[in-house]
């Protein structure tokens, strides 16, 4: 049980000043004003002054397991009462929002089976690489995460702050609303690149972020290759891609930037779900996000233009900030994963929920499928080929 001290939002370090505290031990899965707290007990009962809303199916085991994490990590009291409310939209995780007489917060506890239709397992140990995700990226951006307050390796559990939806609107609510804002993909893609650059060929970063079997599990296999099994003609090319991906390590990645997981704040994006965290190839952050921003176009049609300048306004943010290697090489890989992601989403494990008529299907499947043939090695070229099916669309 680690209990994290309440510390305020510090300065932007440099990253010198970063990798001197990974390299001691301050910034990482134990670190970061944290101490411990007494050993965790897996209690196995019914409180009934603990009241519960919005119970899912499994819910009756997860909730002794979140209040035992809650009382011995000092959250809550042992006489207290606290209301919890099971979170919606949680596929990975059960998400909590936890409200005692004078405080609230979210508590987050990793499923070992996520909920999609098909198959699909992971190690829970990413719970903690998701804790050590916004401990490191807050050194760096630190109004970009929310605050750690205690977490629990071994239940697989970590409590944050709440961010009312009211002040912190998530992107993805906001896009389907048409409210579109160019500036603001802007200032995601420059925090993603901020992390990028300021973890880039760092040998702690790489040995405390050594997730490739999570990655694979979570990301990789889901996306590329589940899409290769589904679509023959272009296994190989998927398949190799998969294997590319994997093998390159440069950079602390979040691996799921998504305006699902991203929050808009006063000063910028906060970003959630680091689960993927993963020390290897940055284009996939880059080329994630991107991706989401060309699906929108198919779920809100009034917004494709706002819709399009901000691909170019995220993508432009970011690699004017990318000094860590060749931009032209970054751009090729990414332009190359692009589209392979856009197929993902349609014919992989987790179909995004937004395109269900056969016709928007069928129109992410041509333009993928075209792509990934035809190798592109810019975004521009991915961007115009998108636009162009959107327009007889």
């Amino acid at each position: 049980m680690r209990l994290s001290a309440a510390v305020g939002r510090e300065p932007l370090v440099d990253k010198n000043a970063l990798l001197a505290a990974l390299d001691e031990g301050r910034v990482s899965g134990a670190a970061s004003g944290c101490r411990r707290g007494a050993p965790h007990a897996w209690k196995r009962y019914r409180d009934p002054r603990v009241i519960i809303h919005g119970e899912s199916a499994d819910a009756t085991e997860s909730r002794s397991v979140i209040l035992s994490f809650l009382r011995d990590s000092g959250l809550v009291a042992g006489q207290s009462a606290p209301r919890l409310t099971a979170l919606a939209g949680g596929v990975a995780s059960d998400i909590w929002k936890i409200e005692t007489d004078d405080r609230v917060f979210v508590v987050k506890r990793a499923l070992g089976r996520l909920r999609v239709a098909q198959e699909w397992t992971a190690p829970v140990s990413r719970n903690a690489s998701e804790v050590a995700w916004m401990q490191t990226a807050g050194s760096v951006v630190p109004d970009a995460v929310p605050h750690v307050l205690a977490d629990d390796p071994g239940v697989g559990a970590f409590a944050m702050e709440f961010l009312d939806p009211a002040d912190f609107p998530v992107w993805k609510a906001e896009l389907a609303k048409g409210r579109v804002d160019p500036a603001f993909a802007a200032s995601v893609g420059r925090t993603i690149a901020a992390i990028h650059a300021a973890t880039a060929h760092s040998k702690s970063v790489a040995e405390r972020f050594a997730n490739d079997a999570v990655f694979h599990s979570i990301r990789l296999e889901p996306y590329l290759e589940a899409t290769a099994r589904a679509h023959p003609a272009l296994a190989a090319s998927l398949m190799a891609l998969s294997r590319e991906t994997l093998g390159r390590k440069i950079a602390l990645v979040h691996g799921d930037v998504s305006p699902k997981n991203i929050l808009i704040g006063s000063k910028g994006p906060i970003f959630l779900d680091a689960e993927c965290a993963w020390f290897g190839d940055p284009v996939f952050d880059l080329a994630f996000c991107l991706n989401h921003l060309l699906l929108k176009c198919v779920w809100v049609p009034a917004a494709v233009d706002r819709l399009l300048a901000s691909y170019d306004a995220l993508r432009d943010a970011y690699i004017e900030r990318v000094d860590w290697e060749d931009v032209g090489t970054l751009e090729e890989r990414a332009a190359k994963l692009l589209p392979a992601l856009l197929l993902g989403r349609i014919d992989g494990k987790s179909p995004v929920e937004y395109i269900v008529a056969e016709r928007d299907k069928a129109l992410v499947r041509n333009v993928a499928t075209t792509l990934i043939a035809s190798r592109p090695t810019t975004f521009a070229e991915v961007r115009t080929a998108w636009a162009a099916a959107l327009h007889r669309g």
